[in-house]
């Protein structure tokens, strides 16, 4: 039968005794922590809207570049519409036509992504601002007892870094997360483009043969 042997005399389960749980730690971060957690929460959420929103959206412009039908329920369908009333014009003015129709579906698009990328940089600078905050509570707490209770000072330097731990965990997914929903984002515009460019070729074609 197996059994553990403490040749420390209890020493070391001690210590793991004593040894923080996960939401102590969280809890030592204090104000500043639970401010980085609020704010990775936030850039959470953005991300799964922007993810179900781009992902829906991608479907449909696939859709609609495989589909001979003008659905106007997805941006390439709404840019083909404008192309679709304005046939007649010469490719000059359709270009332009073309090229403010892609602008107005941007905005959708690109929607929070300044914001997310926003929240992954802003995660650490908040993490070291608590480090800062904490490292002078702990001066001050030097300067008030002194150096003699070791554990006093190192009790103050572990509760210093957790934000800092806290910031880069809400930093790391919120910017990897953010390059995924950019790359989608800027996957769509480009299929936009390129149809339009397509267009565009085809009209001046027609343009010349009509001339």
């Amino acid at each position: 039968m197996a059994f553990a042997l403490d040749p420390s005399r209890g020493s070391i389960l001690g210590l793991l005794v004593q040894a923080p749980s996960l939401r102590e730690r969280i809890d030592q971060g204090g104000l500043v922590g639970y401010v980085i957690l609020v704010v990775g929460a936030i850039g959470m959420l953005l991300i799964l809207e922007r993810m179900v929103y781009l992902w829906t959206v991608g479907r449909k412009v696939q859709a609609q570049v495989k589909s001979d039908q003008i659905s106007t329920d997805n941006p390439l369908g709404r840019v083909l519409a404008v192309y679709q009333d304005n046939k007649s014009v010469d490719v000059e003015t359709l270009e332009l036509k073309l090229d403010e129709a892609i602008m107005k579906e941007m905005p959708p698009l690109e929607r929070f992504l300044t914001l997310i990328k926003i929240i992954s940089a802003v995660a650490p600078l908040l993490g070291l601002l608590g480090t800062v905050t904490g490292m002078i509570q702990t001066f001050q707490a030097m300067t008030l007892f002194g150096t003699g209770d070791p554990k006093l000072m190192a009790g103050g330097i572990s509760q210093a870094l957790v934000t800092t731990v806290l910031g880069l965990v809400v930093a790391l997914p919120t910017l990897f997360l953010h390059s995924v929903v950019a790359g989608w984002s800027k996957r769509i515009v480009h299929t936009l483009e390129e149809q339009s460019a397509g267009i565009i070729a085809v009209h001046a074609e027609q343009e010349q043969k009509g001339a």
